[in-house]
């Protein structure tokens, strides 16, 4: 009698729960995990963060680098970061997402989303919709592709830059992707931090417009006549687009409205801000006056060096990222480039390449709390996560390198590479697009 009593009441219990439950919403214990759902903020935001990276690209960068070239070249660089980001965009949807991000190799993925398969309108990615989340990443592959632009500006056959794009997308951008950004991913599983790209977008520019200067040669006249930015005005109005759209391209990468959009939002303020003073403080020191051209620079070097730390460092960190990248790449754009001896056109090493070194290294350090970051992980200490970082630098450096090198001796053999010296000396505005910027 007792134990049916007993379990009258405990039935009594149960159903009362639910009832309040259901009612009033109040917590069950026997209610179980529910799937993660769509969440109207978070969709407003990464819609906004899509659309601020694309106006990072047309017209930011096309405005900033449009800037620093001759005015006879000025329609040429539009027009193939334009092309190269639509291309990219692309080649995303019909393989690009599903190599990068469906299947859990350590190296890259696999066909099971070719062509966007199996993905809905209501399919979701975490709390927003997959087709939302496609949408953002085709944007960084488009605008790191649109990077190279600047190294070979100039002087390079339209035919080749987007046969060159292809292959480096397929063979470079889309394995470093899977490396470092989704499950199972090499550098991924190792605990590489890269919140927006120091290694997947930066480095992998920086070096593949290395590779690509190397190869392409110099410019006609370089080192012997002056090649001077036709419309500086023009770069400044880029770096401030740029600098504007780089909020969604990190605090975006928080794929979410949440802390960790605040946090990589301020970082991105503060880093960029303390980047413009520490670049123009050195050139008015080195060279006696700060210039225009300088400060926009500084400005993109801040923007790179903050953008693998965005969400993992605190604003005092991201400010000595920042002040460490604008006088850094100072260096890289004048002492290290004469080492060099190439003709990186529009310096995308000297910022992209050494500002994502810069910005991927010290991640290891200003995550860590004691630097006011959000923390390691577990049982890992600031040396362990710097050789990780190192790791993830050197295999993006080396692999990039590989994949530029062999795709421009293919494009040589296949189209050639550089356009004539008659054309070079005419302008690649009437020569490859038959147009003038300037009547």
């Amino acid at each position: 009698m007792i134990r049916k009593l007993m379990l009258s009441r405990g039935s009594l219990a149960v159903l009362s729960m639910l009832l309040l439950t259901a009612l009033f919403g109040l917590p069950s214990a026997f209610a179980q995990d529910e799937a993660p759902a769509m969440d109207s903020g978070d969709v407003a935001w990464m819609l906004t963060s899509t659309l601020l990276v694309l106006l990072m690209t047309v017209p930011g960068l096309a405005l900033f680098y449009g800037g620093l070239v001759r005015s006879k070249n000025v329609l040429s660089v539009f027009m193939q970061v334009l092309m190269v980001f639509s291309l990219l965009v692309v080649l995303w949807a019909i393989y690009g997402y599903s190599l990068a991000f469906s299947g859990e190799g350590a190296y890259i993925g696999n066909f099971d989303k070719l062509f966007l398969k199996g993905i809905v309108p209501s399919t979701l990615s975490g709390t927003i919709p997959e087709f939302l989340f496609v949408s953002f990443q085709s944007t960084f592959a488009g605008i790191t592709g649109a990077l190279i632009v600047g190294a070979y500006a100039e002087r390079m056959k339209f035919a080749a830059v987007l046969l060159f794009s292809v292959l480096w997308f397929t063979f470079g951008y889309l394995p470093m992707a899977h490396m470092v950004w989704a499950t199972g991913g090499y550098l991924f599983e190792l605990g590489a931090l890269d919140f927006a790209g120091g290694t997947v977008v930066h480095i992998n520019a920086g070096i593949a417009g290395l590779v690509a200067a190397y190869i392409l040669g110099k410019r006609l006249g370089f080192g012997k006549e002056v090649i001077k930015p036709h419309n500086v005005p023009f770069t400044l109005i880029g770096a401030s687009l740029l600098w504007v759209g780089w909020f969604g391209f990190n605090a975006g990468s928080a794929l979410g409205a949440g802390d960790s959009a605040a946090l990589a939002f301020i970082n991105t303020l503060f880093a960029t801000a303390a980047a413009v003073l520490g670049w123009s403080l050195a050139e008015a020191i080195t060279r006696g006056k700060p210039s225009a051209v300088g400060a926009a620079s500084g400005a993109v070097a801040g923007l790179v060096a903050i953008t693998p730390a965005a969400g993992t460092v605190g604003p005092f960190g991201a400010i000595a990222i920042g002040l460490a990248a604008g006088v850094i790449c100072l260096w890289g754009v004048t002492g290290l480039k004469k080492l060099l001896g190439a003709d990186d056109s529009l310096d995308v090493f000297g910022v992209h390449g050494i500002g994502g070194i810069v910005g991927s290294i010290l991640t290891g350090v200003f995550a860590d709390a004691a630097f006011g970051g959000v923390g390691l992980a577990e049982g890992r200490t600031i040396l362990g996560q710097l050789g990780v970082q190192v790791l993830g630098v050197v295999i993006a450096m080396v692999w990039i390198g590989i994949v530029s090198a062999v795709a421009l001796f293919i494009v040589k053999a296949v189209v050639g590479l550089r356009v004539s010296e008659d054309a070079e000396r005419e302008g690649l505005d009437i020569t490859s697009h038959g147009e003038s910027a300037y009547e």
